[in-house]
């Protein structure tokens, strides 16, 4: 019997998501298991498992965002009737299925879908057009676009400079020569006034210039992570009152313990570093705590977020109850996520209820910088890298490993000096990690 399938709820917070790849077309065969699409939704993908053995006899909705629960194709026998299953789509979809799925544009209607104007006056051109135009010398704010919705072809470019020639430039003697000898049409040259010698060798040099360098640009869209990313982040800097706090601790005895540790577990400073947050952000509550409405909640227990690196962008599984679990068990869960996240298996629910969020970036060689906050957390920890660093000990100079804390906070909850007795304590406790056992 002819079936929806429809948009998957793949965690309690989940709302959309987003088709973002079909693995099978209409009329295709398919089984029960068998992956027909890929689903995008808060920055995690997902592939589809069909639900039942059959054939795809309707797509309704080729690409985009939908709902979750809302019919995205039909799924049924060829000699089916799926005419009721259609007429239901229309009322179920925001709009009528046969409009729904898109249909491929013609060569021409690409060109001008990708060259409309945008806000600041972009010419509506292609990027063959805009080449010709550039080698040419012409200015395209100055020719009229014949094309669809206007856009200018490469016919008004060749008619605007065939016209250009037929107006005689004023040009000096020596630049005329020079201008023959050299193949250059004066006409090409825009310039009020006469072209002297020098406009005509600067025309040349932009001329070669373009030849060689053969500039060429592509785009492709945001994919639904890299969507969210910005999304996120630009709220998160409209919202937050941020502050930045940097401060440089010695990290010998860390260093001394995950030596010590190696033999047993293959623990990472950021294992240790989660550690040391768990007990930190007890004590601060606020640096745990978020804003809902007017009213700033505190929390008895700590999620902690630890960003992973993507290709395609950035994802922040959590370390949920962080405060109960022991270092191996905390290193054994960064682990087990990171490598879940790489694989693209992690569940929604795995990368929402963080409390606070570290990112380490110390691999890169990076010194210092200014993390943004994920929101609706107050606080984020950006940690750099470890350098061997002169330092003044006792009156003699020592080398020391060292490495800097960067710290993001919201400053509408958590004041200077919260701020300032929090990495204070971070600093002790890394400079002295045997006090964790107290």
């Amino acid at each position: 019997m002819a079936k929806f399938l429809v948009m998957p709820k793949l965690g309690l917070t989940m709302t959309e998501g987003n088709i973002a790849n079909w693995r099978k077309a209409e009329g295709d065969s398919v089984a029960m298991g068998e992956i027909i699409f890929d689903v995008e939704t808060d920055k995690i993908t997902k592939e589809f498992e069909s639900p039942g053995a059959g054939i795809i006899r309707k797509i309704l909705v080729e690409e985009g965002t939908v709902a979750v629960l809302k019919p995205i194709a039909i799924l049924g026998t060829a000699e089916e009737d799926i005419t009721a299953l259609l007429a239901e789509a229309e009322s179920l979809t925001d709009s009528p299925a046969s409009e729904v799925k898109s249909t491929a544009a013609e060569p021409d209607s690409v060109v001008a879908a990708s060259s409309q104007p945008v806000a600041g006056g972009r010419i509506k051109a292609s990027a063959r057009t805009k080449k010709i135009a550039a080698e040419q010398n012409i200015d395209l704010a100055q020719v009229t676009g014949t094309g669809p919705q206007g856009a200018i072809t490469e016919k008004d470019v060749n008619e605007f400079a065939l016209r250009a020639k037929t107006a005689a430039p004023k040009i000096s003697p020596t630049a005329g020569v020079i201008a023959d000898g050299l193949g250059i049409d004066p006409g090409q040259i825009s310039k009020d006034g006469r072209i002297m010698k020098a406009d005509v060798l600067a025309f040349k040099q932009k001329a070669d210039l373009l030849r060689f360098a053969d500039p060429q640009e592509s785009s492709k869209p945001m994919s639904a992570m890299r969507k969210i990313i910005a999304s996120r982040m630009s709220a998160s800097q409209e919202t937050a009152a941020t502050v930045n706090y940097n401060q440089r601790v010695d990290t010998t005895a860390m260093k001394q313990l995950r030596e010590e540790l190696k033999s047993s577990a293959k623990i990472t400073y950021t294992d240790i570093l989660v550690k040391i947050l768990a007990r930190v952000l007890l004590e601060f509550p606020l640096l745990n705590s978020s804003i809902v409405g007017t009213d700033i909640v505190t929390r008895n227990y700590v999620n902690i977020g630890v960003a992973v690196a993507l290709p395609d962008g950035l994802i922040v599984p959590v370390v949920k109850f962080a405060n109960k679990l022991d270092l191996g068990e905390i290193s054994r869960e960064i682990k087990a996520l990171a490598e879940k996240a790489r694989n693209n298996e992690l569940e929604s629910d795995e990368i929402t209820g963080g409390t606070f969020t570290i990112t380490n970036i110390g691999m890169y060689g990076m010194e210092s910088f200014t993390p943004i906050i994920n929101q609706p957390e107050v606080a984020i920890l950006g940690i750099n890298t470890i350098i061997d660093t002169p330092m003044v000990v006792d009156g003699q100079v020592v080398i020391k490993p060292m490495m800097n804390l960067s710290l993001t906070a919201d400053h509408r909850v958590v004041d200077g000096s919260v701020a300032a007795q929090f990495v204070a304590r971070l600093k002790e406790l890394i400079e002295k990690p045997g006090l964790l056992l107290l």
